[in-house]
């Protein structure tokens, strides 16, 4: 019998779901492969070496053996649990949203090695700003993974130029055009019916959180509105791209909703 192919790599744990009677289907974000659906055999036993390995969100080091439809992960060594996104609902559902964003925006089967490893490092690095960071300050480094994945995947929001007239953009209010992705001046934004006001300081953010670093910009706080501006634009771009609704941040602005009512409750 032909000998079984196997490949060692480093991946995130980013979807998974019960498969027959024991066993789990992962799909993993590994650092060099990019996508990969695999089975993870037996890892639903409690006895399994595999069990504390497996988890959403889990990174860990993978021994892959390849199969005819499903690769098969033959052994799991956790590098990084992020622990607290599974102690905390609201942590736990940016991380989510971090995920299903990037599931979307990938593919199976891409061989852009280079890609895969900035989108893993990005990734990565969110999972621990959601685990780290206090969890009402949550809404900068998801408006910073937003920006910085659509750069990594081909869809970076146009900030610099008018996409209409071409004139640079001035630090005034100005709009955001979801079909054309990115800034109108004052003149053609209102001339565009489907284009959303935008104000200064958000044009502002945004235009640094593309440019910068994560070491900068976490350095920011802003004020809550701007960022929630930013977020409602954000999201319809997204889906404009997408041609679909992001399920995690319905679950989001839920648990912000019901967190808001807990304290106007309290007040009184």
């Amino acid at each position: 019998m032909p000998r079984e192919r196997t490949y060692r790599t480093e991946a995130i744990v980013i979807r998974r779901s019960d498969f027959g009677e024991a066993d789990r289907l992962l799909t993993l974000f590994s650092a060099d492969r990019g996508k990969i659906r695999a089975i993870g055999k037996g890892a639903r036993k409690p006895q399994s070496r595999k069990t504390g390995h497996v988890e959403l969100f889990m990174r860990s080091k993978f021994l892959i053996a390849e199969g005819r439809t499903l690769d098969i992960v033959t052994q799991a060594e956790m590098v990084e649990a992020y622990a607290a996104l599974r102690d905390n609902l609201l942590r736990a559902t940016y991380a989510s949203y971090a995920v299903e964003l990037l599931d979307r925006f990938t593919v199976d089967e891409d061989s852009d090695v280079v890609a895969h490893r900035n989108i893993f490092d990005l990734l990565a690095a969110a999972l621990g700003w959601f685990t780290t960071m206090p969890a009402d300050e949550l809404l900068l480094p998801a408006r910073y993974y937003e920006l910085r994945l659509l750069s990594l995947t081909g869809f970076q929001p146009r900030l610099f130029n008018c996409l209409h007239c071409g004139e640079p953009i001035q630090e005034q209010d100005q709009f955001f055009s979801i079909d054309l992705g990115g800034l109108l001046c004052p003149n053609c934004g209102a001339a565009d019916p489907r284009a959303r006001p935008l104000s200064a300081v958000s044009v502002k953010v945004m235009r640094y959180l593309q440019t910068r670093s994560w070491e900068t910009v976490g350095q920011l706080r802003l004020r809550p509105a701007v960022l929630h501006e930013i977020e409602r634009v954000m999201h319809d771009y997204l889906v404009h791209i997408l041609e679909r609704d992001l399920k995690s941040v319905d679950f989001i602005h839920r648990l912000r909703h019901e967190a808001e009512m807990f304290v106007v409750s309290g007040e009184e």
